[in-house]
């Protein structure tokens, strides 16, 4: 059957199977030879383009992102970017402000002052070490609580005109200075004549172990009466009194007798008195003439101790370099330490001393039982309290006593 409606579809369409011949609107572009291969492109229905997914086109900004800002209301100007210091992230930061300056003239003024101050304080320390006398004296003992002092006044004659043939070096003052872990520090005067053991010899007064040993002998006898380890020890020269007072312009000691002493040499209407270094050195050494013998004069050496090391710490002295240096020079020729001593360890028995001589402190003897206990080839002794020294220097080791408190004496 044949049809009217145009001729044989085959022949329009072409043989069965065969591709309609695209329109040339749509047909794909040939791949260029400068590619390096080729590109997908979609066919899609008749009527639309193919779309070559190589070309990516940006997405077009709406009115509220053109230019990276929502638009302004009409009338306001836009605002106006931070700007970029000139030359970009490569410029050079602006000049410092004049307080920075000025800041830092006065950490160089500051800096430069520290020096004029330490250079000074470096070398009178060391010029200060370099004068430091020191003898063997401490023990091995274990370390007690707190720290301990022993301060021991050797009695030489030597260069001293006083008319006493005495040869040679004794103990005259011995005096334990402890600062406890808690309490009141304490200053403990030990009678020189106090009948104790010494260590290697048999029961003596306690100044015989110093002309037995030395500075050894008598700390290793000092350790076994209190029960406390010697931490520093400090002696000071008879002639080291008066030099140190001379050095101070003299100081004010107190006595409420009249003395005309032969054998110290000690003139003293009662009453308080300026004193220079010969006057207080005989005043620390009378003790014929005081009622109360070894106690009486135990008690003015501490008002000397005391005198001169308030003179010494004062500002006045401390800050004045014209009368430190005598001053020190003066100590320092007249005090004797124990090895390894440095300018530290002075200042810091210093320290304790001065807490010692303060109004707070605990000061006294031991308990006396008898002040002229007599033992065959020893002669005349002071004779400690046996049922209440152990006490007595337990209660001192752990600060036990009220401050300012006198204790020990004659029961």
């Amino acid at each position: 059957m044949t049809s009217t409606g145009g001729g044989d579809r085959s022949k329009r369409d072409g043989a069965p199977g065969a591709r309609r011949p695209m329109p040339p609107s749509i047909q794909p572009k040939q791949p260029s030879s400068s590619g390096s291969g080729p590109r997908r492109v979609h066919a899609y229905p008749p009527g639309r383009d193919a779309v070559d997914e190589t070309r990516v086109m940006p997405p077009q900004k709406g009115p509220q992102q053109q230019g990276g800002r929502p638009p302004q209301p009409a009338g306001r100007p836009a605002p106006r970017p931070p700007q970029r210091p000139a030359g970009g992230q490569g410029a050079r930061p602006a000049a410092p402000r004049p307080r920075r300056r000025r800041r830092h003239r006065c950490c160089t003024a500051a800096f430069v002052l520290i020096l004029l101050v330490a250079i000074p304080v470096i070398g009178f320390m060391l010029w200060a070490q370099g004068q430091i006398q020191t003898v063997p004296a401490l023990s091995a003992a274990p370390d007690t609580p707190g720290r301990t002092y022993l301060i021991v006044g050797s009695d030489s004659r030597e260069g001293l005109d006083t008319g006493d043939p005495t040869e040679g070096a004794r103990t005259d003052t011995i005096m334990l200075l402890h600062q406890p872990e808690s309490g009141p520090t304490a200053l403990i005067s030990i009678p020189r004549d106090s009948y104790v053991e010494i260590p290697g010899y048999s029961a003596n007064k306690v100044n015989a172990a110093f002309a037995f040993g030395g500075p050894e002998l008598l700390v290793e006898t000092v350790e076994n009466l209190s029960g406390l380890t010697i931490d520093g020890y400090l002696e000071v020269g008879f002639m080291g009194v008066a030099d140190m007072v001379d050095a101070v312009d003299g100081v004010e000691l107190c006595y409420d007798q009249d003395v005309s002493d032969e054998l110290s040499q000690l003139e003293w209407e009662a009453g308080c008195h300026l004193s220079d270094g010969e006057t207080a050195l005989a005043f620390s050494r009378m003790r014929y003439s005081d009622p109360l013998g070894d106690i009486g004069r135990a008690q003015r050496q501490r008002q000397v101790v005391g005198a001169v090391a308030e003179e010494v710490l004062s500002p006045s002295t401390l800050l004045n370099p014209f009368q430190l240096v005598p001053v020190t020079s003066a100590a320092l020729g007249a005090f004797t330490f124990n090895d390894d001593t440095g300018v530290i360890d002075i200042g810091r028995m210093a320290w304790v001393l001065r807490s010692g001589l303060g109004g707070e402190a605990v000061t006294g003897t031991p308990p006396i039982a008898d002040m002229g206990y007599g033992v065959d080839g020893v002669g005349s002794t002071v004779l400690l309290d046996p049922d209440l020294v152990d006490q007595f220097w337990d209660d001192i080791a752990q600060g036990a006593y009220p401050p300012g408190a006198t204790v020990g004496g004659v029961e």
